[in-house]
């Protein structure tokens, strides 16, 4: 039986950054700098499963300009990234790469893999379901969010071609979910304050994890 959650409704497909507590986009200057830097900073072999709290996962991540070898070599490493975690979705934030680029593949398979760059999401209905998730970012820790029931996805593929797909069930839950990971938002950030408690300790641990993390790099 499940116990029960206290969830939240869904927001605003924008950015908000609920750890600050202010929403809001960066000044044009810092945007271009930021794009620069991810561009030409991107070392494909150290990209690895991000958690919570890490900064990548709480900032909105910047457009990809270009669909070149670069970004090809990084889908083929999420989707490794995927795979090995039994996921079947994976953002370029969970990769530690704040880029506008996520993965989805409903039946775990490489064959299976969707990639959706620069992708914008949309409900299409106001009917909402209240699924439990889990996310590869925030490991051992599920909770109930809800999520709308329909949506629909525009992105570009990695051949550059621009398209656009309806979306229900299981694959509108994963676009919505893989959709906030490019926004600046978990599922941490979305449950509700009973959610909260209830994973209290795993949460605490990310955070004290994290920390040393950051300890140990120097950062």
């Amino acid at each position: 039986m499940f116990a029960a959650f206290d969830v939240d409704e869904p927001e605003s497909f924008g950015y908000c950054n609920r750890r600050k507590g202010e929403t809001g986009e960066f000044p044009p200057v810092f945007v271009f700098l930021l794009r620069v830097r991810w561009m030409s900073d991107i070392d494909i072999e150290k990209c690895r499963i991000t958690h919570y709290p890490a900064d990548v996962l709480a900032n909105p991540a910047e457009p990809i300009e270009d669909i070149d070898d670069n970004i090809r070599r990084l889908v083929e490493k999420m989707t490794d990234i995927m795979l090995e975690n039994k996921g079947v979705g994976l953002a370029g934030p969970q990769a530690g790469v704040g880029l506008r680029i996520f993965i989805i593949s409903l039946d775990a398979t490489r064959e299976g893999v969707k990639v959706f760059i620069n992708p914008t999401v949309t409900p299409t209905t106001n009917e909402l379901d209240s699924i439990e998730e889990g996310c590869l970012s925030v490991p051992d820790v599920h909770t109930k969010i809800r999520r709308y029931k329909r949506c629909k996805v525009a992105a570009t593929d990695l051949e550059g071609n621009e398209f656009t797909e309806e979306a229900e069930g299981l694959y509108a839950k994963v676009l919505q979910h893989e959709y906030d990971h490019i926004s600046g938002m978990t599922i941490a950030d979305r449950m509700g304050s009973a959610a909260r408690i209830v994973n209290r300790k795993q949460l605490k641990k990310l955070k004290k994890n994290h920390k040393k993390t950051q300890l140990n790099s120097g950062a």
